[in-house]
């Protein structure tokens, strides 16, 4: 990992020493109807330290960090408090000044990176376009920096061609590539495999230390907070948890794992040697080859691997939301259309997909009611006249209050619009359901609540899941079977308990053990170079 300490010149400006470089003093957020997002919220920030921001969803951690940056969410006002950056009252700065601030001196990446990302850019105009460097090889040493080495293919590739984790690190290249004083990042680890959490962990506190950056980040790992951060701060909240909650925040219960369906009779759903490829007309990288699986009705398939080994790629396929090059699909025996337009409306209410990334995935125009009523009506899963009661009770399932079924996307946390998503997907009354990272932008408790929300479907309803998942002893936990990923290629597959207790292959090895990923991930290199 490339940290050229020439990288970061200080400005002469910048506040050293005691002197902080970012000060919050009692900000209170307030919305229209007198919620308060932030409550007499205080956060100070110093060159050369890393400060993280816990607390469980919806305590207001996006909208500290965004406050910082001169931004409140849409229809609220800032009741009292004072945030000062780098010696400005952000919130006394003409549009003119923050714009400038912004532009080279503070940088901060937001929870869902990909909405940010243009989708018709290269990741290497994307990341030289904002360089302070002119070097020619600036953006490979950015993305060296984030732990994505360019093999000549990757910074060539469009945003939707990037797994999410990939998104993540592409935006983060981007907010270094500008040499700011002060980094700030909304859950820069959700969605990373263990190594390259610790990666980034090191990468934040290696540019506090050595190049004198205030960074701030908030994160609900706390093991990783533990390792890396110098100072934690704590949000509170005080939104009821979901139904099924009774853990301790943190803590992983003993699981209630339903009995495993029979092996006899025919899948719900089969995959066969699934091809994709990005690049003109197919022509490029291969992120899926020849990649195939298979899940019986009530059964929970986990899907596993690093960050851009072709997970993401593989359930968008599946839902038909990703062109296939080659392969097959089928749904209880019966062929299914790879596209979503050659699909019919049952098929697709059969199969539903809740995505990494929550934000690009609802309508920002819609109220969450809305958007919880539209698949009700769509798939008449309910009489017209139940459909408020069922909205309700929908919200109360994934832990948020009534009140939630007027508010709209923007007026809700990442880990609110993650419930909101799993919320809309129950809604289709699905018989697969396929999630994509969806603990990763929630706390310990309300993941551990979702997932005993999932279980029980499974036990009342034979639905079958299919969990992306970086957090290793979730997939053991709630998986009967589980599928390795790397580079587009199925590497094993099995029972869950088996294949972890005995893995067959280097990288589920480098997965179960992040100490011996480094050097597996470096022959996988050597033999693509």
């Amino acid at each position: 990992m490339s940290h050229a300490s020439d990288r970061y010149p200080k400005h002469p400006a910048v506040p050293d020493g005691q002197v902080p470089a970012v000060r919050v003093d009692a900000l209170t957020v307030t919305a229209a109807d007198g919620r308060h997002l932030l409550h007499e919220a205080s956060l100070t920030l110093h060159p050369g330290r890393l400060v993280a921001l816990t607390g469980p969803s919806g305590s207001g951690k996006t909208t500290l960090l965004r406050a910082v940056t001169g931004l409140l969410p849409p229809g609220t006002s800032r009741g009292a408090g004072r945030v000062d950056v780098l010696g400005h009252d952000v919130f006394s700065l003409t549009d003119r000044e923050l714009r400038a601030l912004r532009g080279s001196r503070l940088a901060y990446v937001g929870q869902d990176p990909g909405s940010g990302l243009n989708p018709r850019m290269r990741v290497r105009t994307l990341v030289r376009e904002l360089a302070a460097d002119p070097e020619r090889d600036t953006v490979s040493a950015l993305l060296a920096e984030v732990r994505l080495p360019d093999d000549g293919r990757l910074a060539a590739r469009r945003p939707g061609a990037l797994s999410g984790g990939q998104q993540r690190r592409v935006a983060l290249a981007r907010a270094l590539a500008r040499r700011p004083d002060v980094l700030l990042l909304d859950e820069p680890t959700a969605g990373l495999h263990p190594e390259l959490r610790d990666e980034i962990g090191a990468l934040l506190l290696h540019l506090a230390r050595e190049h004198r950056l205030a960074v701030a980040f908030s994160c609900h790992d706390p093991e990783l907070v533990a390792r890396f951060a110098d100072e934690a701060v704590e949000l509170g909240g005080h939104l009821p948890g979901p139904r099924t909650a009774s853990a301790a925040p943190g803590a992983r219960r003993p699981v209630h794992r339903p009995e495993e369906p029979p092996e006899t009779g025919p899948p719900v759903l089969e995959a066969r040697d699934l091809r994709v490829a990005f690049g003109r007309r197919g022509q490029g990288a291969a992120a899926l080859d020849g990649v195939g699986l298979r899940v019986r009705p009530g059964s929970a398939l986990g899907i596993v691997g690093a960050s851009g080994s072709g997970k993401t790629t593989l359930v968008r396929a599946v839902v038909g939301l990703q062109r296939v090059g080659s392969g097959s699909l089928s749904l209880d025996g019966t062929p299914l259309s790879t596209g979503l337009r050659g699909r019919t409306r049952e098929q697709r209410r059969r199969i539903q997909l809740v995505t990494q990334n929550p934000l690009g995935a609802l309508n920002p125009s819609r109220t969450i009611g809305a958007a919880l009523g539209r698949p009700l009506r769509l798939h008449r899963r309910c009489p017209r006249s139940a459909v408020r009661h069922r909205v309700l009770d929908l919200l109360e399932q994934v832990g948020l209050p009534p009140a939630f079924a007027d508010r709209y996307p923007h007026e809700l946390s990442g880990g609110q619009r993650q419930r909101v998503a799993i919320a809309r997907a129950l809604a289709a009354d699905p018989d697969v359901l396929i999630c994509d990272e969806i603990t990763s932008a929630l706390d310990a408790g309300t993941g551990e609540a979702i997932m005993d929300l999932l279980t029980g479907l499974r036990e009342r309803r034979g639905t079958t899941l299919i969990l992306i998942s970086h957090d290793l002893p979730l997939i053991a936990d709630r998986t009967d079977t589980v599928l390795v990923l790397d580079a587009g290629r199925v590497v094993e597959s099995g029972r869950t308990a088996d294949v972890f207790a005995a893995p067959g292959h280097a990288a589920t090895g480098a997965l179960l053990n992040p100490a011996g990923a480094a050097e597996f991930h470096d022959e996988r290199a050597d033999r693509l170079r």
